[in-house]
Protein backbone atom coordinates (compact mmCIF):
# COMPACT_ATOMS: atom_id res chain seq x y z
CA UNK A 1 0.00 0.00 0.00
CA UNK A 2 1.36 3.50 -1.17
CA UNK A 3 1.30 6.82 0.44
CA UNK A 4 -1.86 7.74 -1.04
CA UNK A 5 -3.41 4.36 0.13
CA UNK A 6 -2.92 5.38 3.83
CA UNK A 7 -3.78 8.70 3.57
CA UNK A 8 -6.62 7.60 2.51
CA UNK A 9 -7.35 5.10 5.09
CA UNK A 10 -6.46 7.69 8.10
CA UNK A 11 -8.92 9.99 6.33
CA UNK A 12 -11.55 6.97 6.80
CA UNK A 13 -10.51 6.03 10.01
CA UNK A 14 -10.95 9.46 11.18
CA UNK A 15 -13.80 10.24 9.88
CA UNK A 16 -15.36 6.73 11.58
CA UNK A 17 -13.77 7.80 14.51
CA UNK A 18 -15.54 11.53 14.51
CA UNK A 19 -18.97 9.85 13.88
CA UNK A 20 -18.64 7.90 16.28
CA UNK A 21 -17.77 10.25 18.75
CA UNK A 22 -20.91 12.47 17.07
CA UNK A 23 -23.13 9.72 17.80
CA UNK A 24 -22.08 8.93 21.18
CA UNK A 25 -21.93 13.04 21.60
CA UNK A 26 -25.87 12.85 20.51
CA UNK A 27 -26.94 9.79 22.58
CA UNK A 28 -25.43 11.48 25.31
CA UNK A 29 -27.24 14.46 25.34
CA UNK A 30 -30.41 12.99 24.84
CA UNK A 31 -30.15 11.10 27.76
CA UNK A 32 -29.25 13.97 29.78
CA UNK A 33 -32.10 16.43 28.55
CA UNK A 34 -34.66 13.22 29.26
CA UNK A 35 -33.16 12.68 32.44
CA UNK A 36 -33.45 16.28 33.27
CA UNK A 37 -37.27 16.66 32.34
CA UNK A 38 -37.80 13.14 34.31
CA UNK A 39 -36.73 14.76 37.34
CA UNK A 40 -38.73 18.10 36.68
CA UNK A 41 -41.57 16.12 36.79
CA UNK A 42 -40.69 14.13 39.80
CA UNK A 43 -40.78 17.92 41.55
CA UNK A 44 -44.29 18.28 39.99
CA UNK A 45 -45.16 14.89 41.45
CA UNK A 46 -43.94 16.04 45.14
CA UNK A 47 -46.00 19.12 45.28
CA UNK A 48 -49.24 17.70 43.69
CA UNK A 49 -48.75 15.05 46.28
CA UNK A 50 -48.68 17.13 48.83
CA UNK A 51 -51.49 19.37 47.53
CA UNK A 52 -53.66 15.81 47.09
CA UNK A 53 -52.67 15.32 50.89
CA UNK A 54 -54.21 18.18 51.67
CA UNK A 55 -57.56 17.87 50.15
CA UNK A 56 -58.95 15.23 52.57
CA UNK A 57 -58.06 17.41 55.72
CA UNK A 58 -59.47 20.21 54.04
CA UNK A 59 -63.54 18.87 53.09
CA UNK A 60 -62.77 17.18 56.78
CA UNK A 61 -62.44 20.42 58.13
CA UNK A 62 -65.72 21.92 55.66
CA UNK A 63 -67.69 19.11 56.42
CA UNK A 64 -68.82 20.03 60.06
CA UNK A 65 -70.21 23.31 59.02
CA UNK A 66 -71.14 22.86 55.38
CA UNK A 67 -73.56 20.08 56.53
CA UNK A 68 -76.26 21.13 53.00
CA UNK A 69 -73.26 20.87 50.48
CA UNK A 70 -72.66 17.68 50.36
CA UNK A 71 -72.28 17.52 46.50
CA UNK A 72 -69.86 19.60 46.38
CA UNK A 73 -67.36 18.19 49.02
CA UNK A 74 -68.68 14.82 47.29
CA UNK A 75 -67.23 16.68 43.83
CA UNK A 76 -64.09 17.64 45.62
CA UNK A 77 -63.21 14.22 46.16
CA UNK A 78 -64.04 12.61 42.67
CA UNK A 79 -62.16 15.38 41.50
CA UNK A 80 -58.88 14.46 44.11
CA UNK A 81 -59.31 11.17 42.83
CA UNK A 82 -59.20 11.57 39.11
CA UNK A 83 -56.16 14.21 39.64
CA UNK A 84 -54.17 11.05 42.17
CA UNK A 85 -55.10 8.56 39.23
CA UNK A 86 -53.94 10.91 36.15
CA UNK A 87 -50.94 11.38 38.26
CA UNK A 88 -50.09 7.97 38.85
CA UNK A 89 -50.49 7.64 34.80
CA UNK A 90 -48.18 10.34 34.33
CA UNK A 91 -45.54 9.00 36.60
CA UNK A 92 -45.46 5.90 35.32
CA UNK A 93 -44.28 7.97 32.00
CA UNK A 94 -43.47 11.49 31.96
CA UNK A 95 -43.78 13.34 28.88
CA UNK A 96 -46.33 11.11 26.97
CA UNK A 97 -48.74 13.24 25.61
CA UNK A 98 -51.63 11.52 26.45
CA UNK A 99 -50.50 11.07 30.01
CA UNK A 100 -49.46 14.92 30.35
CA UNK A 101 -52.79 15.51 28.66
CA UNK A 102 -54.89 13.59 31.37
CA UNK A 103 -52.93 15.46 33.79
CA UNK A 104 -53.77 18.24 33.03
CA UNK A 105 -57.45 17.89 32.68
CA UNK A 106 -57.64 16.68 35.89
CA UNK A 107 -56.12 19.09 38.20
CA UNK A 108 -57.76 21.72 36.43
CA UNK A 109 -61.34 19.91 36.90
CA UNK A 110 -59.77 19.65 40.51
CA UNK A 111 -58.98 23.05 40.82
CA UNK A 112 -61.96 24.34 39.69
CA UNK A 113 -64.17 22.54 42.20
CA UNK A 114 -61.84 23.75 44.92
CA UNK A 115 -62.60 26.90 43.49
CA UNK A 116 -66.54 26.26 44.18
CA UNK A 117 -65.51 25.11 47.84
CA UNK A 118 -64.08 28.47 48.66
CA UNK A 119 -66.62 30.18 47.05
CA UNK A 120 -69.26 28.59 49.18
CA UNK A 121 -66.71 28.83 52.63
CA UNK A 122 -67.86 32.65 52.26
CA UNK A 123 -71.34 31.86 53.28
CA UNK A 124 -70.14 30.07 56.49
CA UNK A 125 -68.47 32.98 58.40
CA UNK A 126 -67.84 30.31 61.57
CA UNK A 127 -65.72 28.20 58.48
CA UNK A 128 -63.87 31.24 57.76
CA UNK A 129 -62.82 31.68 61.32
CA UNK A 130 -61.94 28.49 61.58
CA UNK A 131 -58.11 28.31 62.51
CA UNK A 132 -57.26 24.37 60.85
CA UNK A 133 -59.22 25.77 57.48
CA UNK A 134 -57.24 28.99 57.48
CA UNK A 135 -53.70 26.77 58.10
CA UNK A 136 -55.08 23.97 55.49
CA UNK A 137 -55.99 27.42 52.64
CA UNK A 138 -52.99 28.66 53.55
CA UNK A 139 -50.79 25.70 53.14
CA UNK A 140 -53.06 24.68 50.06
CA UNK A 141 -52.22 28.21 48.27
CA UNK A 142 -48.31 27.85 49.24
CA UNK A 143 -48.47 24.30 47.53
CA UNK A 144 -50.35 25.91 44.43
CA UNK A 145 -47.28 28.24 43.87
CA UNK A 146 -45.03 25.00 44.31
CA UNK A 147 -46.91 23.26 41.56
CA UNK A 148 -46.86 26.73 39.25
CA UNK A 149 -42.78 26.77 39.57
CA UNK A 150 -42.49 22.81 39.82
CA UNK A 151 -44.42 22.73 36.18
CA UNK A 152 -42.36 25.63 34.60
CA UNK A 153 -39.39 23.80 35.36
CA UNK A 154 -40.46 20.65 33.60
CA UNK A 155 -41.95 22.66 30.52
CA UNK A 156 -38.27 24.26 30.33
CA UNK A 157 -36.68 20.72 30.35
CA UNK A 158 -39.21 18.81 27.95
CA UNK A 159 -38.32 22.53 25.26
CA UNK A 160 -34.67 21.73 25.90
CA UNK A 161 -35.05 17.90 25.29
CA UNK A 162 -37.71 18.57 22.23
CA UNK A 163 -35.11 20.94 21.03
CA UNK A 164 -32.21 18.71 21.48
CA UNK A 165 -33.74 15.87 19.68
CA UNK A 166 -35.01 17.98 16.95
CA UNK A 167 -31.63 19.41 16.14
CA UNK A 168 -29.33 18.34 13.22
CA UNK A 169 -27.71 16.03 14.19
CA UNK A 170 -29.28 14.67 17.35
CA UNK A 171 -32.41 14.12 15.33
CA UNK A 172 -30.94 11.06 13.32
CA UNK A 173 -29.68 9.36 16.29
CA UNK A 174 -32.48 10.23 18.19
CA UNK A 175 -35.13 8.41 15.60
CA UNK A 176 -32.31 6.16 15.62
CA UNK A 177 -32.64 4.88 19.62
CA UNK A 178 -36.48 6.00 19.74
CA UNK A 179 -36.08 9.42 21.81
CA UNK A 180 -39.41 9.79 21.16
CA UNK A 181 -40.65 13.67 21.54
CA UNK A 182 -42.33 14.37 25.44
CA UNK A 183 -44.80 16.43 25.98
CA UNK A 184 -45.54 19.53 27.94
CA UNK A 185 -47.64 19.86 30.62
CA UNK A 186 -50.79 22.49 29.35
CA UNK A 187 -53.05 25.12 31.44
CA UNK A 188 -55.83 24.60 29.08
CA UNK A 189 -57.96 27.12 31.41
CA UNK A 190 -57.30 30.40 33.37
CA UNK A 191 -58.67 29.29 36.53
CA UNK A 192 -55.55 26.41 36.89
CA UNK A 193 -52.93 29.51 35.98
CA UNK A 194 -53.29 30.67 38.96
CA UNK A 195 -54.11 29.12 42.54
CA UNK A 196 -57.45 28.94 43.69
CA UNK A 197 -58.28 31.97 45.85
CA UNK A 198 -58.21 31.19 49.72
CA UNK A 199 -58.23 33.89 51.40
CA UNK A 200 -60.30 34.91 54.44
Amino acid sequence: MGVVGWIILGVIVLLVVILVFVAISAYNGLVKRRNAYKNAFAQIDVQLTRRHDLIPNLVETAKGYMKHERETLDAVISARSGAVNAQETARQNPGDPEAMNQLGQQENALTQTLGRLFALQESYPDLKANQNMMQLSEELTSTENRVAFARQAYNDSVMAYNNKREVFPSNIFAGMFGFSEAALLEVDRPEMRQAPEVSF
